[in-house]
């Protein structure tokens, strides 16, 4: 008997019955492949999500004057380098509030979620499998985005990795639990996309994307260090640097995702 039909018989050689775990991980797999390709297949969602912030940061590192030189508003850095950290939370900010939150209010809206809770597949499990593709999207877009500043501009990558991390997991956490509470109190896929770009662009503004951190007004950048894009690109600043983010920061994150989090876990319904 070979090794693959000892996983699958038994000894006197009758089929065993898969598990209830082992079903659980091939239809959770086979669901998240499925999201996957739907993903590829709205290219502009995944050029937003995926090559968007890289190409930004090679477009503004290219064309901008004095992007590539350094200042003295920062400390002697260069714009570029210090505007990487800004385009990291602009990944994490848009595959949340574009990409999942549209995924997920559009099926909510045509039933897909509904149907799904009428048959031995959880719903629970395709929100699983868009939230892997997502973040999956969300790590590749960041990584080109690193790669493309080291690549185009030279930049020296010396951060607190571990301080990095933590803050782009945290602010991640914080942004998906955001994403998925607009989908829970939002009808329709039209009004999840009018609530979601309410809260989208004030975010950005406050991440930095327009007027980077170190060059914000001191009172615009006190507000922005209590809003979950504005905590997450500060954190990844300071980690960008060598440093270890603020405690603030992190605590910020925390709560966001914390509070999110059970607010979206109590309002959130399948159908």
């Amino acid at each position: 008997m070979n090794a693959t039909a000892s996983r699958t018989t038994d000894r006197s050689g009758a089929p065993i019955a898969p598990t209830p775990r082992r079903i659980a991980v091939r239809s959770t797999t086979k669901l998240i492949v499925a999201e996957a390709k739907l993903f590829v297949r709205e290219p502009l969602g995944a050029f937003f999500g995926i090559a968007f912030p890289a190409i930004l940061l090679l477009v503004l590192g290219s064309a901008m004057p004095g992007f590539d030189e350094p200042s003295a508003d920062i400390g002697g850095r260069r714009p570029v380098e210090a505007y990487v950290p800004v385009v990291l939370a602009l990944a994490i900010g848009t595959v949340a509030l574009v990409n999942l939150l549209n995924t997920l209010a559009t099926n909510r809206e045509r039933g897909i979620l509904r149907r799904l809770s009428t048959t031995p597949v959880p719903p629970v499990r395709l929100l699983v499998a868009q939230l892997v593709v997502n973040v999956v999207a969300l790590v590749v877009g960041a990584a080109l985005a690193v790669l493309g500043a080291w690549a185009g501009f030279g930049i020296d990558l010396s951060p607190n990795l571990a301080g990095l991390l933590l803050a782009f997991v945290l602010g991640s956490a914080s942004m998906v639990t955001l994403a998925v509470l607009v989908a829970a109190f939002t009808p329709t896929n039209r009004a999840a996309v009018a609530v979601g770009s309410l809260i989208y662009y004030p975010l950005l503004f406050a991440a930095g994307v327009w007027t980077p951190g170190p060059l914000m007004p001191e009172g615009v950048r006190r507000v922005a260090d209590f809003t979950p894009l504005g905590a997450a690109s500060q954190a990844l600043q300071d980690a960008w640097a060598g440093d270890w983010p603020q405690p603030l920061h992190l605590a910020v994150l925390t709560g966001f995702t914390v509070g999110f989090g059970a607010l979206a876990t109590r309002l959130f319904r399948w159908t």
